[in-house]
Formats: C-alpha cells, sequence, structure tokens
C-alpha cells in the first residue's frame, strides 16, 4: 500500500478510504458483525482511512440523533488491538440530530454538541478529520471557524475539512481562515465520478489552488458504473432512479462496459483507477456492503490507464471541458 499526503497536511492516507454509510441500515445496511470484520480486513489490507457520519444509519422511525453507524465503529475500536491507532477518523457534521431549531448545521450551538456526541457515539477523544457535510450559509465563517479554533486547541480535532462545497465557498473559507491565522481546510469531498463531472469546473482547481485534498464520494455512481449492464443492479441503492438512469445511459454503458473488456479490467476497477490517475484525487471512498466488495476494490491500486484508454474515457464520458472559464470560453 502506498501512501499519500493528505492535502498540503503531512498526514499520511490510504489511496482508497473506507466508507461506512452502508453499516447499519435496517434493510439491505451490513450488519454488526460484518461490519467490524469488513473494517479488520481493510486494516489488513493496509486501508488506514475511515470515513463516517453523525447522520448514517438513519432509522425507520423517523428518530433522529442515534448516530446508528458512529456506535458501529465505536464498539470496533473498543475490541483494542491497536485499531483506534490504526485509522485516520472522519466524521461529519451538519444533518439535522433532533427535532429542535438548534440541533442541526453549523452554528457553534450545534458544532460543540454534535462533536462531544460523536466522540462519545465513536468511543474515543479526538476525531481526526472533522467534515462540513454541506455549506451553511446561514452562519458566518468567523463563527464557524472560532468553534474549529476550540475543537483544536482542547485536542477533540485535528484537521477540518468540507463536503459538497462550492468553489467559491472553498476560497471564501479558507482566506477567513488565513485572517485568523488558522490553518483552515485540508479537504473536501465531493461527488465526482465519470458521469458527474461539473466538480472540474471550479471545485477541483480550487482544491488545487489550496492545497485541498479530494475525496470523491459515490465513485461508482450508485453501482451505475460497476458493471451495470453485465449484472443485475441490486442492493439497497437500486432504486427505479438508479434504473432510470442506467437505461438512459446505456450507450454510453455499453461502450464502457466494452473498453473495460477489452483491456481485461472490472468496470468498478476501471472507475476508481479513472479517478486515481488524478494528482488532485487523494482517495475515493468505497462502500463495501461484502467482504468481496472490499477485496476486490483493491484491484484498483494496480491499474495504470494509458493515454489512449484516457482518452477514449473522455469521448465515452466527457467532461465540462475542463475548468472554468476556459470550459466555456476562449
Amino acid at each position: 500500500m502506498e501512501y499519500a499526503h493528505l492535502g498540503r497536511t503531512g498526514l499520511m492516507v490510504s489511496p482508497l478510504c473506507l466508507g461506512t454509510m452502508n453499516f447499519g441500515w435496517e434493510t439491505a445496511g451490513t450488519e454488526e458483525e460484518q461490519a467490524h470484520a469488513i473494517m479488520d480486513r481493510a486494516l489488513e489490507h493496509g486501508i488506514n482511512f475511515v470515513d463516517t457520519a453523525n447522520v448514517y444509519g438513519w432509522r425507520s422511525n423517523g428518530k433522529r440523533g442515534e448516530g446508528i453507524t458512529e456506535q458501529i465503529l465505536g464498539r470496533w475500536f473498543a475490541k483494542g488491538n491497536g485499531r483506534r491507532e490504526g485509522v485516520v477518523l472522519a466524521t461529519k457534521v451538519f444533518g439535522a440530530m433532533g427535532e429542535r431549531p438548534n440541533e442541526s448545521r453549523l452554528s457553534a450551538f450545534h458544532i460543540r454538541r454534535a462533536c462531544d456526541e460523536s466522540l462519545r457515539r465513536l468511543q474515543t477523544d479526538h476525531v481526526d478529520l472533522y467534515q462540513f457535510h454541506h455549506v451553511d450559509r446561514g452562519t458566518p465563517w468567523e463563527e464557524i471557524w472560532q468553534s474549529m479554533e476550540t475543537l483544536v486547541q482542547a485536542g477533540k480535532i485535528l484537521y477540518v475539512g468540507s463536503s459538497n462545497f462550492a468553489g467559491w465557498h472553498i476560497s471564501q473559507a479558507n482566506e477567513i481562515a488565513r485572517a485568523r491565522d488558522f490553518y483552515g481546510l485540508v479537504s473536501e469531498q465531493c461527488r465526482y465520478n465519470l458521469t458527474v463531472r461539473t466538480v472540474e469546473l471550479e471545485v477541483l482547481p480550487a482544491c488545487e489552488h489550496y492545497g485541498l485534498g479530494v475525496i470523491p464520494w459515490s465513485p461508482l455512481a450508485g453501482g451505475v458504473l460497476g458493471g451495470a449492464l453485465a449484472k443485475a443492479v441490486d442492493g439497497r441503492r437500486a432504486t427505479d432512479e438508479i434504473r432510470a438512469e442506467v437505461e438512459s445511459r446505456r450507450p454510453q454503458l455499453e461502450a464502457f462496459e466494452r473498453l473495460c473488456s477489452d483491456i481485461g479490467e472490472r468496470p468498478a476497477d476501471v472507475s476508481l483507477a479513472w479517478l486515481l490517475s488524478n494528482p488532485v484525487v487523494t482517495a475515493p471512498i468505497i462502500g463495501p456492503r461484502t467482504m468481496e466488495q472490499l477485496d476486490e476494490a483493491l484491484r484498483a491500486l494496480e491499474i495504470s490507464l494509458s493515454g489512449d484508454v484516457l482518452q477514449k474515457l473522455d469521448e465515452i464520458f466527457p467532461g465540462p471541458g475542463g475548468p472554468a472559464p476556459e470550459a466555456w470560453a476562449w
């Protein structure tokens, strides 16, 4: 396993990040015993980067604030044997954890409480990467950064990242952090895959400029890029929307899966390898529901896509044309 710096930091993380959003769902989710086994196997493989969020593990009863997935991770850490010490742990804050007006978003009130509750559920004294799950247009950055500074000084978090930010949000956040002599954002977790490339316009250039590591979520587009035509589209995310997406992209997917067959690689592995070929990308998030899916994902780390293959992928899944404004202007 070759490790890479997370953005401009000295922190070394694996080139694949283990996503845990599938852990703990009532239906079609990964049950706790299997989730623990998957995390143990990930450590055996050298994957040291684990991502979660306080809102993961929703329940059908609609009750918020349980943090089921964080609880599953916490009980895994409690087993000891260096599990917590061997992991770069990332979680998130923003989503509603209750019905009261201050139990969501990025107010200082909510951030302080949300962090303490995440630490309790995770059974740890600190989070390595604390991420804003979404931008909060209703809270000034001065308030947000003051909260982050307090958490860093208390030793409860080490680094701060963002998720689902626009390029100008990243710039605004880091310029205000700079004015406060604070380190600012070190990573951005964004939706990025062969079918969704709009972040190439401004988000990726902003990340490159400010030294943020990019952590793509949904690298297989909910399974669309995982060989959807060659196998049945099933599982928790096999919604009518996903099936409609497959049908609407059938000509593209036929060309894509034919190309993968020609080079002798699985579509899922090619999709991950394509992301990893971008130097701004630190680690795509893989969300295995089974041990087999985890083991298979490692193949992507061994694939080096040729210039011809990368060009063909661009022809099948055209991007926006490069960064803005050249993508639409001269």
